[in-house]
């Protein structure tokens, strides 16, 4: 399975996937969550058309588009897909109607390019808070087990961040290490300047990171 944004259904990786994926009967699932932005670009300036769904069709593959904010009928629709790919020996575009409740990262605002009233009204649709209220209508859960669930959960973040912050920090080198068996060129001149750039100014770097 591949899982991707509707941002990046405008990149060509997406519409090569698809082809070959289509002509060679590949078994795999392209899920698509549409959150309605790519970072702070909204969905009606990434297509004209309806959605990633329909490019399925166009493509000779079956596409099913279902509501991401309701988990069972995320799994529901996933279970399917599966199965049809499975079964007919092709692949299946999913696309999840969903929405991006927070910011897109840490340097991001969303503020800027989305009304208040806006995330207000999505939050209300708030998938894990509708999942919980179908789990307490069928009596399988209660606000005693959901209190006890976040206290254990608050006390398990803690003690991981608590063990984390004990362990030694890696080099600045590892940035530049973690893809190939062998570093190419280009990264070991990135490496080397990073290096400098470290020692030049070493109040850039956190005090216990080994600049090597």
């Amino acid at each position: 399975a591949a899982y991707f944004g509707e941002g990046a259904s405008s990149e060509g990786d997406f519409h090569a996937a698809l082809n070959f994926a289509a002509t060679l009967g590949a078994p795999c699932l392209f899920i698509c969550r549409n959150n309605g932005y790519a970072i702070s670009t909204p969905a009606n300036e990434q297509y004209a058309g309806d959605g990633i769904a329909c490019r399925g069709t166009a493509y000779g593959m079956p596409a099913i588009r279902v509501d991401g904010g309701d988990a069972r009928a995320m799994y529901c629709a996933t279970r399917a897909a599966r199965e049809m790919a499975l079964r007919d020996g092709c692949p299946v575009l999913l696309e999840a109607m969903s929405y991006r409740s927070g910011h897109h990262s840490t340097s991001d605002d969303s503020s800027r390019y989305r009304t208040r009233e806006e995330m207000v009204a999505w939050r209300a649709r708030d998938p894990v808070v509708r999942f919980r209220h179908w789990l307490v209508s069928n009596g399988w859960w209660d606000e005693a087990q959901e209190k006890q669930l976040r206290h254990a959960t608050r006390q398990q973040v803690i003690e991981a961040l608590d063990k984390a912050s004990k362990v030694a920090k890696p080099p600045v080198s590892d940035m530049f290490k973690d893809v190939y068996a062998e570093m190419p060129w280009h990264l070991q001149e990135q490496l080397q300047e990073t290096l400098q750039v470290a020692r030049r100014h070493p109040h850039l770097c956190p005090p216990d990171m080994p600049v090597e």
